[in-house]
């Protein structure tokens, strides 16, 4: 394929327009889309360069990752092809550009500053309630599109729950380190959602000083300061800010703010409502819990709304068609050869508890140590050492209708093959009962066309 200068067709869908940016591996492009006319960002990653970077892990775990997070604060992405040299990211275009460039001009008011938190907020909130965990949030990854409304993008080096450990931590260093938290850098181990905080933290300080909580020409001594959480906070923040940046910015991870707690505080609380678009996980599910309250003194309304403790974490009708059809599985777009790497799946006509109940109960008798958790959650974890330590396996129940419900199956710690063993033929076998069909087996849903991938 030719190189992109002057104006082309992709596909037959996508008319590519001038260079917007580029970085080592990707250029990104202004396009349009034919049929509309609407205006999209259109990233263009070299497969082969990619490849001899050892990069096409992290490509895939981006496609998964954003395919996960629909939010109004997050850059959209529309659509994924690919031919045998370049892969393509067809997203939103966001055109306000970076919310760096703001920054850097000066420190921002109060009001826009919370504003852009409690957008931020919203959606890292959103992110960690599907699993997954951004770990290079900066205000050069955040976007400003035509409103002046916040967009998180780049999810290069975010992180999904099989990324865990048998501790259930993650363990790799990543991220920009004037914004990473002290564990991080600790090597022993973090909370993916710990560590956001205290980004999203940094950030706040950032909107509000105009300048960085921890800087040094010395890295290590940077560190030092990051690990003592050692900081001066500027005379102009109000005292209700003051007191959420220490909170966000403690070194402790256990005594750091949670996200909760964080909408609960009253200066975060000032004009916000949670985003109503896009919900994936039942935010407009009529059967969820709505708690309305005003704020004293403003008249401003916080919608806070929460899903039901018994009731497990809702899937719509096209997360069940992609996540359980071949047809949306992207492997074979960066290697012919290699295997598809699909989690296993079932769906069932029976209740979340019936059916976390019959998997512990199959879990038991092979030998597996059951853990359980309030959102529909078990990790399974065997009890004899195989050939990469022991097995672990997370088994989660979505609900897709009141009487249809998705169980998927994936591999947190030990050997693929064993994983495989146990979904195809130690498990199976046992869940005959609650099983109405597999994923991959007769009954599933039909593959779903995602654009062309050999034509070049």
């Amino acid at each position: 394929m030719r190189e992109m200068e002057e104006r082309q067709i992709l596909f037959d869908k996508y008319e590519i327009g001038k260079l917007l940016g580029k970085g080592t591996f990707a250029k990104v492009y202004h396009g349009r889309e034919i049929p509309t006319g609407d205006g999209v960002a259109i990233k263009v990653i070299n497969k082969m360069q990619v490849k001899s970077e050892g990069m096409m892990e992290q490509i895939k775990r981006e496609i998964s990752v954003m395919r996960l997070v629909k939010h109004p604060n997050v850059v959209e992405l529309k659509e994924v092809m690919a031919t045998k040299t370049k892969i393509f990211f067809v997203m939103e275009h966001v055109r306000g550009g970076e919310l760096f460039s703001k920054v850097a001009r000066g420190k921002l008011s109060e009001e826009k500053a919370r504003k852009y938190f409690q957008q931020l907020i919203s959606a890292i909130d959103y992110c960690h309630s599907r699993g997954v965990f951004h770990r290079d949030l900066k205000p050069e990854n955040l976007l400003l599109d035509e409103n002046e409304d916040l967009k998180i993008s780049d999810f290069g080096l975010s992180a999904l729950p099989e990324q865990f450990r048998h501790d259930g931590l993650l363990h790799t260093q990543c991220g920009t380190p004037a914004y990473v938290a002290p564990e991080v850098l600790r090597k022993k181990g973090y909370d993916g959602s710990k560590a956001d905080i205290w980004s999203c933290g940094v950030v706040l300080y950032v909107l509000l000083a105009g300048f960085l909580p921890f800087q040094d020409e010395n890295l290590m001594t940077m560190y030092k300061k990051v690990f003592k959480a050692d900081f001066q906070i500027p005379p102009w923040f109000s005292v209700e800010s003051r007191r959420l940046i220490s909170k966000l910015l403690m070194a402790d991870p256990d005594r750091r703010i949670s996200m909760p707690a964080i909408m609960r505080v009253p200066w975060f609380r000032k004009g916000f409502s949670i985003p109503r678009a896009f919900s994936f996980n039942g935010l407009n599910n009529n059967n969820d819990d709505e708690d309305s309250s005003s704020v004293a003194g403003g008249g401003e309304t916080v919608s806070t709304i929460r899903k039901s403790a018994s009731t497990p974490a809702f899937l719509n009708a096209f997360e069940l068609i992609t996540s359980m059809s071949s047809g949306f599985d992207l492997s074979g777009l960066f290697e012919e050869e290699e295997k598809r790497k699909r989690r296993p799946m079932f769906t069932s006509r029976w209740s979340a508890a019936s059916i976390l109940s019959t998997i512990e109960s199959a879990a038991n008798g092979l030998r597996f140590r059951v853990s359980k958790s309030k959102d529909f959650k078990l990790w399974l974890e065997k009890t004899t050492e195989g050939r990469k330590g022991r097995l672990t396996v997370t088994a989660e129940v979505f609900e897709v209708a009141p009487e249809l419900a998705v169980v998927e199956f994936s591999k947190s710690a030990g050997d693929t093959f064993e994983f495989v063993k146990f979904c195809e033929e130690d498990v199976r076998p046992s869940l005959k009962e609650i099983v109405w069909t597999w994923q991959g087996d007769e009954a599933a849903a039909a593959p779903v066309e995602i654009g062309e991938v050999e034509r070049e």
